[in-house]
């Protein structure tokens, strides 16, 4: 089994090492290296730099559309499959066409919801119940291919983006090697999409990280959970950013203005939201580290009264 393996980040370099302890890894592709850190020294994927721990050969090209060097190096090593996680790019209908069984994505939701480039953050923004990986069969379109196989799970009113990126990561390796598997076996049959179901998970960045205390206690808790562990949703505090990594909905009502301080102690700041009491408990001012609110209050103050915005 030849396999071309096609992705960036941490998420797709877990992945890639299930794939390597299973199959032949004939190459791999990611993004070029980028500019990194204070310093922006150029830093190699996570992907490039467990590829090269096993001397698998690694191309970065800027783009695959219309390059037909590349290309022709696809064709060259004759894959199976080529299979790609988080990637970066969509693959144009030639290499699409290049493998023998085609073409596997890993895609970090239950498809067709949450298409797109940040489904793990949106629908915990959206408070959804549940989330999963899908494998599918890729098409030219953004996430739209036939549906291959799924992997489930529930999710708590209390996990961040950041602990269900770890989940799927380590779990979707595993559905991908099952996928594979099933494909070759013929015990796996494409499933079309239902469109009419889909929606889109669009980019995160940090200009709308900033929290509208307008929103209910829970849609904020939720946007919170979201963006943890980036771009970290945030507020201001008498001018300064104050970053939220983590709050709790309490079961409190408050006739104050949103974004009020209504109490701060050991157990958090108490903020009244558009409907209801968010309680925050781990803050980060700018040049300090994340620190739960009981020990931030040991030596620096917040008051009561101030109004976030």
């Amino acid at each position: 089994m030849k396999i071309i393996f096609m992705g960036t980040p941490e998420f797709s370099a877990t992945a890639l090492q299930e794939l390597i302890n299973e199959f032949e890894v004939s190459a791999v592709f990611t993004q070029p290296d980028r500019p990194k850190g204070r310093g922006k020294n150029l830093a190699m994927s996570a992907v490039k730099i467990l590829a090269s721990s096993y001397n698998i050969p690694v191309y970065q090209p800027l783009k695959l559309k219309k390059n037909e060097e590349m290309i022709e190096v696809i064709k060259n090593l004759k894959p199976d499959f080529i299979v790609v996680v988080a990637f970066g790019q969509i693959l144009p209908k030639e290499v699409l066409d290049i493998p023998k069984y085609g073409c596997i994505n890993l895609h970090a939701s239950l498809l067709p919801k949450y298409r797109g480039a940040a489904p793990i953050n949106w629908c915990i923004i959206d408070g959804e119940s549940k989330s999963g990986n899908t494998t599918m069969l890729m098409d030219v379109g953004l996430d739209t291919g036939d549906i291959l196989l799924t992997e489930e799970i529930e999710l708590t009113n209390t996990i961040t983006a950041g602990e269900l990126h770890d989940i799927l990561s380590s779990s979707g390796g595993q559905l991908l090697i099952k996928t594979i598997n099933g494909i070759v076996n013929n015990e796996v049959q494409p499933v079309k999409q239902e469109n009419e179901l889909s929606s889109y998970a669009t980019m995160l960045g940090k200009e709308m990280a900033v929290i509208n205390w307008e929103h209910s206690s829970e849609n904020i808790h939720n946007f919170i959970r979201g963006l943890n562990s980036w771009p970290i949703a945030y507020t201001h505090y008498e001018n300064k950013v104050m970053k939220i990594y983590k709050s709790r909905v309490i079961n409190e009502q408050s006739n104050k203005s949103s974004g009020s301080i209504i109490e701060v102690s050991k157990e958090g700041l108490k903020v009244s939201t558009g409907s209801g009491v968010l309680l925050i408990e781990e803050i980060q001012f700018p040049g300090k580290k994340p620190l739960k609110v009981k020990d931030y209050i040991i030596g620096n103050k917040i008051d009561e009264g101030v109004v976030l915005k």
